[in-house]
């Protein structure tokens, strides 16, 4: 059964960084677009500023949207192209290393620590939210968390006796655990912002 399971993974990693690449380069395309419209039209309102809360201008006017001086989503283009295309390559018959792996392995955990940043620079210093960042974050996440066990899975990554035990029961549960993170996620942002959403609750 074990063997089954890591065989499906095998066969999923490719399509979840297609998939993931295509849905972050659409976010990313549309809040570049929206971006430059903002710096043309400083009255430019963005589709996506639904309230005081869900408001993208906010997070796109401020220092945090580009951070390298340039905006974020620009990073965002390149790097999903970019695991877009690893994920083709492996479905066309492509066979890569163990240092490629643990090279994209460090790439995407720092994209997770640089999307969870700023969501917290967008909670609680912004105060706004921009739900093409959130669908990033939330495909950010998946990434992380499954090319992680594949990596394990794989012999990429090695673990102890003692961590392998408790790498069991995560792997057993990893479905339970993606849905238990962005959960958690989700509801320390309502937390915060329940002084506008609790009104409609």
């Amino acid at each position: 059964m074990k063997k089954n399971n890591r065989l499906t993974l095998a066969k999923s990693i490719p399509w979840l960084l297609v998939i993931g690449g295509v849905i972050g380069m659409i976010c990313s395309f549309i809040i570049t677009e929206d971006k430059f419209k903002l710096a043309a039209n400083h009255n430019f309102i963005p589709s996506c500023n639904l309230n005081p809360i869900i408001a993208c201008g906010n997070v796109m006017s401020s220092a945090q949207g580009s951070v390298f001086g340039f905006p974020n989503s620009f990073i965002g283009l390149a790097t999903f192209a970019a695991l877009a295309t690893i994920g083709v390559g492996i479905i066309a018959g492509a066979r890569y290393k163990r240092w490629f792996w643990l090279g994209l392995e460090g790439g995407v955990l720092l994209g997770l620590v640089f999307a969870y940043w700023l969501l917290f620079e967008s909670v609680y210093r912004i105060h706004a939210l921009c739900p093409y960042c959130l669908t990033v974050d939330v495909v950010v996440i998946a990434l992380s968390w499954y090319l992680t066990l594949y990596n394990v899975d794989s012999g990429n990554i090695k673990l102890s006796g003692k961590v392998n035990k408790y790498y069991g029961f995560a792997r057993a549960h990893h479905l339970d655990i993606y849905v238990l993170w962005l959960l958690v996620t989700t509801a320390i942002i309502l937390k915060h912002f329940w002084y506008y959403y609790g009104h409609y609750l």
